[in-house]
């Protein structure tokens, strides 16, 4: 089983797939701080000096100044500003994923198309490239 294993982790899809999770995950961090310190502060000043993080419902009814004072008394709290900040990250990596993904397939050669088949000129069934005789009506197809 061990060396099922071995072979298992050693075959090039998986180390492949792995490098892609390392690489994933690195630049999930650089698309959430793009969001949080690059993207969210100049919208948020344009909608008005909100900020995104600090937006919450607290469920508890008594008043608090911020999500974290909240958070740390245990107050029940819906945190949709975050839920906000996260959507758009994802939205954002989304969207880098699709357009890397379409200029790799871009680069990447074109398979050519498949070929037709070979067809019996006198029955037109399917008939093997290397075939002499049509196996179907057994007519002379050699030179076709």
């Amino acid at each position: 089983m061990i060396d099922e294993f071995k072979k298992f982790i050693m075959r090039g899809n998986v180390v492949d797939m792995a490098t892609g999770v390392i690489i994933g995950a690195a630049f999930g961090k650089i698309v959430s701080s793009f969001t949080a310190d690059i993207l969210m502060p100049p919208l948020g000043l344009l909608l008005g000096k909100v900020d995104f993080s600090n937006l919450y419902i607290n469920l508890s009814g008594v008043e608090y100044e911020s999500i974290a004072a909240a958070k740390e008394a245990g107050a029940p709290v819906i945190a949709y500003g975050m839920f906000l900040n996260t959507c758009l990250d994802f939205l954002i990596m989304a969207t880098a994923i699709f357009i890397l993904i379409k200029q790799v397939n871009r680069l990447m050669p074109k398979a050519p198309p498949p070929k037709a088949p070979r067809v019996c000129p006198y029955c037109k069934e399917v008939v093997a490239d290397d075939a002499v005789k049509c196996s179907h009506c057994a007519s002379d197809i050699a030179g076709k």
